[in-house]
């Protein structure tokens, strides 16, 4: 990876919920997107090695779309996800048990060159924490 972006966050829930949340396009479509003005509409993914994904994110005033979209390189079951975007980029995804209802996710990805690496590092940071309060909201 190319001056690789690395963010992590704890949940207050055990790892196969963790994954489940995170795997599944009925979940994804609830929590993918950095902040209330917008949101995921559409999510489509073959969780398998050589499988595709496409989320689309939108705006909720309707004025921009794009489609984030790659192919799932190796998959661990509750350990590592690890995939790659259309454009070439490479993302890691570690899912780590500190206990048996607590995990812990590692997101590791290759930056784009169009925004700052710190613009970049607050979007996925804002969407991951994003998907915690999904998770320790809608988990118990």
């Amino acid at each position: 990876m190319t001056n690789p972006i690395t963010i992590e966050i704890t949940i207050l829930a055990p790892i196969n919920t963790v994954w489940e949340y995170f795997c599944n396009s009925n979940h994804i479509t609830k929590w993918n997107f950095a902040n209330e003005t917008w949101y995921c509409p559409k999510s489509e993914s073959n969780l398998h090695v050589g499988g595709s994904f496409n989320h689309t994110m939108a705006a909720r005033d309707g004025s921009f779309s794009f489609d984030f979209k790659g192919v799932y390189d190796e998959i661990l079951p509750f350990d590592t996800i690890k995939y790659h975007l259309d454009d070439g980029r490479n993302v890691v995804v570690l899912f780590e048990e500190i206990d048996a209802n607590t995990t812990k996710v590692t997101e590791i990805f290759e930056p784009e060159k169009q925004n700052s690496a710190e613009m970049q590092r607050e979007g996925w940071y804002a969407i991951l924490n994003n998907f915690h309060k999904y998770v320790e909201n809608n988990s118990k």
